[in-house]
C-alpha cells in the first residue's frame, strides 16, 4: 500500500522539527525570518502579497498565542515552501505552503484523516491516535490544488491529542491569511 502523502510529509517535517528541536540549527534550512518583518507581512491578505510566505504567516502576538517564542526559519520540503518553529525540549511546528495538492490529493486512507472547517477553509486533522506519537497535520485546502500544512510533534514522541490541540491552534491564527 503506497504512503499517502500528507504522512510522508508529515514524517519529513517531524525529522526536521526534531533535528531543530535538539538545539541543533539546520544551516541548509535557510536564515531565522525577523520579527519586523514577520510583524509588516503577517496582516497582509495572501492574494496582495502574490505567493505566501510561510514565515510570515505568524506574527510576533501569533506566536505568543502558539507558545512559541523565536521567529520561524525558512525551509524547503520537497518543491514546497516551509517555515520551521521549534521550541527546544518541547516541540516543533513546520507550516508548508503546497502549491501543487488540494485536499482531495491529500486523502488518506484507514480513517486517520478527520474532516474540519477552520473558517472559511476545509481542513483535515491527520493523526494516528493509536500510535500516540506526538505528531499530528492540519492540512488547510486553499484552492483546488494548493494547500498548507501545519504539522506539529512533540519531542516527547508522545501525547498526540496534545500536538493535534498545538497544530488545530496554529491553523485557526494563519487561517484568514490564506
Amino acid at each position: 500500500m503506497p504512503i499517502r502523502r500528507p504522512l510522508l510529509l508529515l514524517c519529513c517535517a517531524g525529522v526536521a522539527v526534531l533535528g531543530t528541536a535538539c538545539g541543533q540549527p539546520r544551516t541548509e534550512a535557510g536564515t531565522p525570518v525577523a520579527a519586523s518583518a514577520s510583524a509588516t507581512t503577517a496582516t497582509a491578505p495572501a492574494a496582495s502579497r502574490g505567493a505566501l510566505d510561510p514565515c510570515a504567516l505568524l506574527g510576533p502576538a501569533d506566536r505568543s498565542a502558539a507558545g512559541l517564542t523565536s521567529p520561524g526559519v525558512a525551509k524547503r520540503v520537497g518543491e514546497a515552501s516551509a517555515c520551521d518553529y521549534t521550541e527546544p525540549g518541547t516541540f516543533g511546528v513546520t507550516i508548508t505552503v503546497d502549491g501543487t495538492s488540494g485536499l482531495a490529493d491529500l486523502r488518506t486512507e484507514h480513517g486517520r484523516a478527520e474532516p474540519l472547517r477552520i473558517g472559511a477553509h476545509d481542513a483535515l486533522r491527520v493523526a494516528d491516535e493509536q500510535a500516540d506519537d506526538g505528531t499530528c497535520a492540519v492540512l488547510l485546502g486553499t484552492g483546488e490544488s494548493a494547500s498548507v500544512h501545519v504539522d506539529v510533534s512533540n519531542s516527547s514522541f508522545s501525547d498526540t491529542a496534545l500536538a493535534c490541540d498545538r497544530a488545530r491552534t496554529v491553523a485557526d491564527l494563519i487561517e484568514a491569511r490564506l
